[in-house]
């Protein structure tokens, strides 16, 4: 190769590094620039968007006040699914000149809905570090059009209103209402109330000073200024006159939730209070907010979403000049109204009787009448009538807030008034012998007059059961499906059981829902069958122990068979929404064996023998079985005993099914203590 070729290919070598290079520094296009900056405002990089600003702009505002006032406006307007997106020119001419300008648009959700605007950015070419790129000149109206410096983002609300609860009739069961707000007038600055007035003041709000002295020293506290310190039932008249004839005590009505008929339904409504922040983080997804107040417990809780209804939300721009721009407006849809099937006054009934009367008066919880509870249903339309947890609490007090004294007397109370008893399952005892026979018949194990020969007070299947005896009350033989019933003999229905076998056995519970998860407007735990491997366990579950368990709503359900004559075993609702006489299960028992059960439980009531003889009226025929549960951990000690009764009226069309368990009726008549309130109820609804 020559000299001369070589020096010309060294050239074109030095030539073509120089092009390279050249290309590779090549400064970006504006709309690159754009879309990097559009890139970083999607992923809500704020502080790295601040960058791309131009000169001009970074002199208004600071990367500090630009991050955090993106932040905190997409965070208080709960701005989501964000979406900035321009049209990128096929030809762009503008990266020749000084300035380019592009068209964008913005799409948002936001807490008062969606927002869209479009928007035009102007890019400017500046130097900077001796290399001229592009730079957005940025302004307020980027965050929303029409903004301007010293114009802020508002937000208003229209708090939803809540929709309220009502039973059959349309009574109010928990309702939109007022309460006392009581409150203190702040004294001049240094100085404080009254040693006597604070004293008195901390005892009739059961408030502890601190708290009293922390609110009058908040920082937006002015002398004069009313300070709000708690809210008072309104019902508590006397305790509101004490209040306001302190010096400097004030008292303002407020609305807040109402619950008439107190502790007769505190467990089945519950009530309803602030959300906490816990609460927030698991339901913030579904419109809820940190002013939101949400059902605690009840069916305030379960039907929460369907009762709170959605506050209205405008969010607009306040113009430092005078007036506002309205960016996104979400009207106010109130919560809607809930009928139950329940019947407030039979709800008071029961209760009054379970509790002897009692109320919450001058405490959080009544101090007398029974532990236990009840329920009643319509047997033909399966509507739920009744639900009661005794003893129970005032849920107005709850709503309006504890004490500490107040929250520990209720929590420490040995008779747990805060159980919903209603809705978990028991040993169901004697009771569940309807069902026995209904399985038994149905499967031919045993015939209605066939005679068992039965003697003494105890009966074993063999010697393989060991010292383990299945024991009865009334001795007796021989012993026939009526006398069964009339007398509660458990050993009659544990050779039932035992002659219909474990898988038959098992199968027939089942049919009458148990191991089933019930559909029901309020969460019930599922009735248990337990384990039945042993003969000693089917022997036992024939009659309502071993490790059977049913809820009372569930054994409310398995009695309408009988009550309503057809065999069919209604479906038990709760809301007046939902279909009345729906049937759960088709034909659990023949409409033959279903009348002959039931006029056997009618002869529990009417025969002198019977064990719930003592519920024979003169003016109507009750229908029923008792049954007693003893709660202990192995046959031979002493433990406690849960009286149960169910009962009908079983003349004309029955239409009123009442069920109630007594907890601890151990020496005090065993199942006569709800026998004899379930007749009380029936002769005060004559």
């Amino acid at each position: 190769m020559s000299r001369g070729l070589k020096v010309w290919l060294l050239f074109l070598v030095v030539l073509g590094a120089g092009l390279t290079a050249a290309g590779c520094s090549k400064e970006p296009t504006p709309q690159e620039r754009f879309a990097e900056y559009i890139s970083l405002w999607n992923d809500g990089k704020f502080d790295k968007m601040y960058g791309y600003l131009s000169n001009d702009a970074k002199k208004d505002i600071s990367q500090e006040e630009f991050t955090s006032r993106y932040e905190k406006i997409y965070d208080d307007l709960q701005i989501t699914d964000l979406k900035i997106d321009f049209k990128k020119p096929k030809e762009d001419k503008q990266a020749d000149q000084e300035q380019a300008k592009y068209t964008y648009t913005a799409k948002m959700s936001s807490i008062a809905g969606p927002i869209t605007f479009t928007q035009d950015a102007t890019l400017k070419k500046q130097d900077k570090d001796d290399k001229a790129n592009w730079y957005v000149d940025w302004n307020p109206g980027f965050i929303f059009p029409g903004m301007q410096e010293g114009d802020t983002i508002s937000l208003s609300t229209v708090p939803a209103k809540r929709g309220e609860i009502l039973d059959r009739n349309g009574s109010g069961v928990a309702v939109n209402g007022q309460v006392y707000e009581v409150g203190v007038s702040a004294p001049d600055a240094g100085a404080t109330l009254a040693a006597p007035v604070m004293e008195q003041l901390s005892a009739l709000l059961k408030m502890p000073r601190e708290s009293i002295e922390k609110a009058l020293s908040a920082g937006w506290v002015k002398p004069g200024m009313f300070v709000p310190l708690k809210k008072v039932s309104m019902d508590d008249q006397e305790r509101i006159a004490q209040l306001v004839a302190l010096e400097s005590v004030k008292t303002r009505k407020v609305d807040a939730r109402i619950y008439p008929y107190r502790e007769s339904a505190a467990h089945l409504i519950g009530y309803v209070g602030p959300i906490t922040a816990d609460e927030l983080e698991k339901l913030k997804d579904k419109g809820y907010t940190s002013k939101d107040v949400i059902g605690k417990r009840g069916l305030e809780q379960v039907l929460d979403q369907q009762l709170k209804g959605e506050s209205g939300v405008k969010i607009f721009i306040k113009k430092k000049v005078g007036g506002e721009k309205v960016i996104a407006e979400k009207p106010v849809s109130d919560g809607k109204d809930v009928k139950l099937t329940i019947d407030a006054d039979l709800q008071s009934v029961i209760f009054d009787e379970m509790s002897g009367g009692s109320r919450a008066s001058g405490g959080v919880v009544a101090t007398a009448g029974e532990v236990g509870t009840a329920a009643a249903l319509n047997p033909t339309t399966g509507e739920t009538l009744a639900l009661v947890s005794s003893p129970s609490f005032d849920p107005n007090q709850a709503m309006l807030g504890y004490s500490a004294d107040e929250r520990k007397s209720v929590q420490e109370d040995a008779r747990q008034p805060l159980l919903t008893r209603f809705k978990m399952t028991y040993a169901p005892g004697s009771v569940l012998k309807p069902v026995t026979a209904a399985v038994a018949l149905g499967n031919g194990a045993i015939k209605p007059e066939e005679a068992v020969e039965i003697q003494g007070p105890k009966w074993q299947k063999d010697a393989s059961w060991g010292g383990y005896f299945v024991t009865r009350v009334h001795e007796g033989s021989p012993i026939n499906l009526e006398k069964a019933f009339v007398s509660s003999d458990n050993i009659y229905f544990a050779q039932a059981a035992l002659k219909t076998g474990k898988e038959k056995f098992a199968a027939g519970l089942k049919q009458f829902g148990f191991e089933e998860k019930p559909e029901y407007a309020y969460p019930l735990e599922t009735s248990k069958i337990g384990d039945l491997g042993r003969d000693i366990a089917l022997a036992d579950s024939g009659y309502g122990q071993g490790q059977v368990e049913m809820s009372i709503v569930h054994l409310l359900s398995a009695y309408t068979p009988f009550v309503n004559g057809s065999g069919d075993m209604m479906k038990p609702i709760l809301l007046a929404e939902e279909e009345s006489g729906q049937v759960l299960k088709k034909a659990v028992v023949s409409a033959e064996n279903a009348g002959l059960i039931a006029g056997y439980l009618r002869k529990v009531v009417s025969d002198p023998g019977g064990t719930a003889h003592v519920a024979e009226m003169a003016n109507m025929a009750l229908a029923g079985k008792t049954g007693t549960a003893e709660i202990k951990q192995k046959q031979g000690e002493t433990g406690t005993e849960n009286g149960w009764f169910v009962a009908w009226n079983a003349d004309g069309s029955p239409n009123l099914l009442v069920a109630m368990m007594v907890e601890g009726v151990q020496d005090r008549g065993g199942s006569k203590v709800p026998v004899t309130m379930v007749k009380d109820i029936f002769m005060k609804l004559k």
